[in-house]
């Protein structure tokens, strides 16, 4: 089964990464007038840049609906901290991005978030072992100033490496 599930990530990996554009910053004109989901489909339709980190860390978001995001990583020696195993900070930037962006997907055009709050569970260390995982960030409520969200960083075989949860801070963006 896992077997299975792994060939199914890379795959749906390959054909995001075959769409997206060089990494980089959207300009404000380029998502002016779009919800947070429809800026997230432009990206991974290529018409919007991915973010630049995703490059360092070796990470894509995969998909995106309606609160939810997923983002896909995959652990290399690059991430190791000094004790040999993934950096706990690589764990928490996958669950960041899962978290905020599925928030960001609930968000009409013109208001934006920024994180007040997230905390991460580490519960499995990764190592380059580990071929992919996957943080899969959920909202758990969306009001006119703050949202929540979960998430939970998997591994192919279904274990669960962290998890970690985040309040969000709503806001109007700058007009102009």
């Amino acid at each position: 089964m896992s077997d299975q599930v792994l060939q199914q990530w890379l795959a749906e990996e390959a054909a995001v990464r075959a769409r997206l554009a060089e990494p980089g910053v959207a300009r404000p004109e380029q998502v002016r007038g779009k919800t947070g989901l429809e800026t997230f489909h432009a990206m991974l339709a290529g018409e919007l840049p991915p973010a630049p980190i995703a490059r360092t860390l070796d990470f894509t978001l995969v998909s995106v609906q309606h609160g939810e995001a997923v983002f896909q990583g995959h652990p290399r020696l690059d991430h190791y901290n000094p004790l040999g195993g993934v950096h706990g900070g690589w764990f928490a930037t996958l669950l960041d991005s899962a978290l905020g962006c599925a928030v960001h997907t609930t968000l009409p055009a013109g208001r934006g978030y920024t994180t007040l709050e997230f905390k991460v569970n580490l519960v499995r260390g990764l190592s380059a072992k580990v071929p992919v995982v996957r943080a899969i960030g959920k909202v758990v409520h969306v009001g006119k100033q703050v949202a929540t969200a979960e998430a939970d960083l998997v591994g192919h075989d279904g274990r669960l490496y962290a998890h970690a949860s985040t309040t969000c801070l709503i806001f109007d963006l700058p007009q102009g």
